[in-house]
């Protein structure tokens, strides 16, 4: 399986997956605060629509294919290395996480189609709370790859 993973270079595997992450993280960040504004604005306005189309191009155009770059580069890292069968409990925690940060992508495309049909039910607050979930997860996420603390 190795010779599989080697015609692209580590380092060019780390550079593309930090940047994948970087540009999904952006978008993970923005989506909710966008919700925030969005959710103060009355249904049907020339705003509410700008930010059904502001929702809907950042979920598509970059928070998908960051999200799938992400996972093929992170996976394209690990895989070959066989360190899943080794004690680093920091990658299967790490993991874990990055899983919760997909749950909470696949939340936030749930919200943009909520929105898109009109159906929000939440206010601003709930959406002023949500979007602190993301920086807790990209805390310990970090931590657990730099500092490899178990």
């Amino acid at each position: 399986m190795m010779e599989f993973f080697q015609f692209l270079d580590y380092s060019w595997t780390k550079a593309l997956h930090i940047i994948s992450v970087i540009t999904w993280m952006a978008g993970i960040f923005y989506l909710p605060r966008l919700f925030v504004y969005h959710a103060q604005t009355e249904v049907g306005t020339d705003q509410s629509e700008t930010f059904k189309i502001m929702e809907r191009r950042l979920l598509k155009g970059i928070m998908n294919p960051s999200l799938i770059a992400t996972w093929i580069f992170g996976l394209w890292l690990a895989f070959p290395h066989e360190i899943w069968s080794s004690d680093a409990i920091w990658l299967h925690i790490k993991f874990v996480l990055v899983f919760a940060m997909t749950g909470y992508h696949m939340v936030c495309a749930r919200y943009v189609r909520v929105f898109a049909a009109d159906a929000n039910q939440k206010d601003h607050v709930f959406y002023r709370y949500f979007n602190e979930i993301p920086t807790l997860l990209m805390i310990a996420i970090v931590i657990l790859a730099v500092v490899k603390p178990f």
